[in-house]
């Protein structure tokens, strides 16, 4: 037990590091996440074929992965450029609203009666978000700052649609996950997300005729970190331990990134001195959002675990 904590919170602090590593590396968000996905996939298909995890993949299911592996890339590209256009705590607050918008979205699309008390979590985390929105242009006073964040306002929103669009997925992933290896799911959605960004790539080469698609200096180490640390061993450590833990802690554990994440940027890049009032008041509220939702969630674990056990 005490060893499946320890390796939850170390993938979970790696993953952290992911906010770090994208503003960082110095490509652009689309050229950053080819290079992720498409490395993911080779160092995952590795692992596959060593430990023989292959499986047969219904054309059902396979068409539900394909579109996941989409999102997952619309997702990513999103994430870092909302990192490069705002700043990585920014991009991580926002990040933290999944897990609320997860319990929104999870009874619409699965045609499941909507539970008021998690629309009103959605509302507090959207209000918190409103106060980072809000707040910022009044209280930034420091020159250099406001120039580093001049797209505050289009970073703060393509954080959300990360947010919304990781939301989704989550609950398309779901039921596939008790069906086949992780591994498999990962590797089949980093290769759609790679060869969609493929095909994306020469009109997107045409509309930005200058951009620089080749690492150069310690982008390729920094990509590396990016793909092998917070991606293949993150995932690695966090499987192993699932094994032995709760769904309260998983889910408490995972909330515990974009915390690991806005203190690394704290530490890495002082933007604890770009950042407005609002945005204290804003995780504030978002944080209780997570925290009561996580609450909300052991509630009826616990419910759920009366019920069966009561003779029929």
């Amino acid at each position: 037990m005490k060893k499946a904590l320890i390796q939850m919170h170390l993938a979970v602090l790696l993953w952290g590091f992911t906010g770090i590593l994208g503003r960082l590396i110095t490509l652009s968000a689309p050229v950053l996440v080819w290079y992720r996905m498409g490395l993911t996939a080779l160092f995952i298909g590795i692992i596959i074929s060593y430990r023989k995890l292959w499986q047969k993949v219904s054309a059902v299911d396979m068409r539900k992965i394909i579109g996941i592996g989409l999102l997952f890339a619309v997702h990513w590209v999103a994430f870092y450029a909302s990192i490069k256009l705002a700043n990585a705590s920014i991009a991580l607050v926002c990040l933290s609203t999944a897990s609320v918008f997860t319990a929104v979205l999870d009874p619409l699309l699965n045609r499941k009666k909507i539970n008021p008390l998690e629309v009103g979590l959605s509302l507090i985390a959207i209000l918190g978000v409103y106060f980072i929105y809000a707040m910022y242009p009044a209280e930034q006073s420091n020159p250099a700052a406001a120039h580093t964040m001049e797209n505050f306002p289009l970073g703060l929103g393509l954080g959300i649609l990360a947010s919304v669009i990781s939301a989704i997925f989550t609950v398309f992933n779901k039921p596939l996950t008790s069906k086949y290896e992780p591994r498999l799911l990962v590797f089949y959605e980093m290769l759609t997300g790679f060869i969609f960004l493929t095909l994306l790539a020469p009109w997107y080469l045409h509309q930005y005729p200058g951009e620089k698609v080749l690492p150069m200096d310690w982008d390729i180490v920094w990509i590396f970190c990016l793909v092998y640390f917070c991606t293949v061993l993150g995932q690695s450590l966090a499987m192993s331990a699932l094994k032995h833990l709760s769904t309260f802690t998983v889910t408490f554990s995972v909330n515990l990134e974009p915390v690991y994440g806005i203190i690394l940027a704290f530490i890495f890049f002082k933007e604890h001195e770009q950042l407005s009032g609002g945005f204290y008041v804003g995780m504030g509220l978002i944080a209780l959002s997570v925290l009561l939702q996580v609450t909300l969630l052991i509630r009826n674990s616990r419910k759920q675990k009366m019920l069966a056990s009561q003779p029929r």
